[in-house]
């Protein structure tokens, strides 16, 4: 019995041993879908599948991993948290209040996020994301700021961090400080510390160097909040794809490896405004991007970690609302974003004053698929047709507003119908507190297998790698 035992000892010793020596992973992709809930991701692979014409779901590459878990997401000073505190959580491994950037409640003291522990250990860093770079997510990164609206203050703290790429839409106030003065613009301190400023992937593509600090903004003349929603994006548009294979292969020349983070951040946005078939897209957008590092994860396996979450969750996206039989299909009649289809609207009434409700249900029909794939129940059609007159007839300027976008009133009420007929519901236009999931792949993916809280999942990003986040 006691030769057992001494055995038994012996192979737990040896595990442990093993388990401790394991190298740490030279490459590092840490991937946030922003507003993403589970939700959002089942909705997503049950789209995917009616894409194909197939019953049941199509898994996203991030799903199909080994690893998974979930993780609870209130900030310090709410249940729900906001972007501000639910990226600084993921970033740092601490909890602080809502609105906050890197720092403690109090905006007193700031705290170390991984991208900087990262870059202490000789490793190249990458921050991405498809919305403004001095937005709170990949902000929390590498910025240490009281308030999250502080965006030309955030923007300066690039420059102190000599992180190696950054890369989004652009920078929301590169000339206005949280004083709201005229101040020196962002870009030329950029320049001033070393980066090569690009607009654009093609822009990028011809001077591209790996020698220097790269910032890879939208194309000249795009939005420079975010990037397009996918569902609207053109052949040209920078996406988030581009983005990530664009960060992979400058990091990668690094001798020491690479920390990369990369948000979708529009998945939030859309479910802002309870659009469903654009939330969806933005899930298949952010999945083509864990695509991309899953691909590198394929050559180098024994030396790179994925590890995928979410900040929160956004909308209490549901999917089934009453009937047993699901519908989320539907979403394929739904050809452009909310945004966009408000944005037809509007140019129709401004151009057609006399416009017939015929001629605005034949618009509604071709862009959602409304009366045409749908049917419209009479309840529901009232509703529209009133938002019709009061807009065409009595040139009232109804809208429907959500945390970033003020769309035009028939547009949501067309939205939301289908939303209702491919058994989508939503909670609400806010931040939830659902539970927020991860998934993992690679080198010491094995951690991330039980419920969590969102700080120890840097927190244990922080040990598989060895560093010492305290």
């Amino acid at each position: 019995m006691k030769k057992q035992i001494s055995i038994l000892f012996l192979t737990l010793c040896i595990s442990l041993s093993f388990g401790f020596a394991q190298k740490p992973p030279k490459y590092i992709f840490f991937m946030i879908g922003d507003g993403m809930g589970f939700g959002q991701i089942h909705a997503t692979e049950l789209y995917a599948a009616a894409l194909q014409k197939q019953t049941g779901i199509i898994p996203l590459v991030f799903s199909k991993f080994p690893y998974a878990a979930f993780a609870t997401s209130n900030s310090l000073s709410h249940g729900v948290t906001d972007s501000g505190a639910g990226g600084t959580a993921l970033a740092v491994g601490y909890k602080t209040k809502n609105g906050v950037i890197g720092m403690d409640s109090a905006g007193v003291n700031s705290y170390k996020s991984l991208a900087y522990f990262a870059k202490e250990k000789g490793l190249k860093v990458g921050i991405t994301t498809s919305v403004s770079i001095d937005h709170a997510t990949p902000a929390s990164f590498y910025a240490n700021q009281p308030n999250r609206d502080m965006y030309y203050e955030i923007g300066q703290d690039i420059i102190d961090s000599d992180f190696d790429f950054f890369a989004g839409s652009g920078f929301l106030k590169p000339q206005t400080n949280a004083k709201k003065e005229e101040v020196p613009s962002l870009f030329p301190q950029f320049e001033k510390a070393g980066y090569k400023l690009f607009y654009g992937l093609s822009d990028y593509e011809k001077a591209k160097t790996n020698d220097s600090k790269v910032i890879l903004m939208n194309n000249q003349g795009n939005d420079i909040s975010a990037l397009k929603y996918a569902i609207d994006q053109q052949d040209n548009d920078l996406t988030l794809a581009d983005i990530t294979s664009a960060a992979i292969d400058n990091l990668k020349q690094g001798d020491k490896g690479f920390f990369l983070m990369v948000e979708g951040g529009k998945i939030d946005w859309a479910s802002h405004a309870n659009d469903g078939a654009t939330a969806v897209h933005e899930v298949l957008s952010f999945n083509e991007s864990v695509e991309k590092a899953y691909e590198f994860y394929l050559a180098h396996p024994e030396e790179t970690l994925i590890v995928v979450t979410a900040d929160h969750e956004t909308g209490g996206l549901v999917v089934g609302n009453g009937s047993s039989t699901l519908r989320v299909g539907n979403l394929l009649n739904q050809q452009k974003s909310q945004g966009e289809i408000s944005a037809l609207l509007n140019d129709f009434r401004n151009t057609n004053s006399k416009a017939r409700w015929e001629e605005v249900k034949e618009c509604l029909g071709q862009h959602v698929g409304l009366w045409k794939e749908i049917k419209v129940s009479e309840s529901d059609e009232k509703e529209i047709f009133t938002a019709f007159e009061n807009s065409f007839i009595n040139h009232q300027n109804e809208t429907a507003k959500s945390l970033y976008e003020t769309n035009n009133k028939i547009a949501s009420l067309a939205v939301s119908v289908l939303n209702k007929a491919s058994s989508i519901g939503w909670a609400s236009g806010g931040h939830s507190a659902g539970y927020i999931p991860i998934f993992a792949i690679g080198v010491g993916a094995e951690n991330f297998k039980n419920k969590m809280d969102n700080i120890d999942i840097p927190r244990t990003v922080s040990k598989i790698a060895g560093w010492d986040m305290k």
